[in-house]
């Protein structure tokens, strides 16, 4: 598996809760975690066999393009699009960054970060791992039941 990512990604939207946040709108900063298996790409040297990461760019610009009232839902939008278009995808991360919020204060972002499928699990060496502890300590209460 390979992390394919889009970091820096800039864009003004009209995301918020108060009317002139809709009305004005403000820069917004997203970044975009892919998890997929990239082995058909690098062995055929071909876009069609992998995450093109200007599709991945086009889906967070329609998506900033629509208004919502929670960045929440912005982000689960862009994962949800991402994780549809592309059914090889294990895993999606999306941080959005609302810049300079309007809270009365100096604040340089406010931020909502979702993850999708694999990311937030154990990696398989992990659970390999903790499989082959868990196996051994069965052994060993099993030995300790037969004294």
């Amino acid at each position: 598996m390979a992390i394919i990512a889009l970091e820096g990604i800039r864009l003004h939207g009209r995301h918020g809760y108060y009317p002139e946040e809709e009305i004005l709108g403000t820069e917004f900063i997203i970044d975009v975690y892919v998890e997929t298996n990239i082995k058909e790409a690098a062995d055929s040297d071909e876009l069609m066999h992998t995450v093109n990461y200007e599709t991945i760019y086009l889906i967070c610009q329609r998506e900033m393009k629509n208004t919502s009232s929670l960045i929440e839902k912005t982000a689960q939008n862009i994962a949800d699009e991402i994780n549809d278009f592309f059914p090889q995808v294990g895993g999606v991360k999306v941080r959005l960054r609302k810049m300079h919020p309007p809270l009365g204060g100096s604040v340089h972002s406010a931020f909502v970060e979702i993850e999708t499928g694999s990311f937030g699990w154990p990696k398989l060496r992990t659970l390999k791992k903790l499989r082959e502890m868990l196996k051994n300590w069965s052994d060993l209460v099993k030995k300790f039941d037969q004294l």
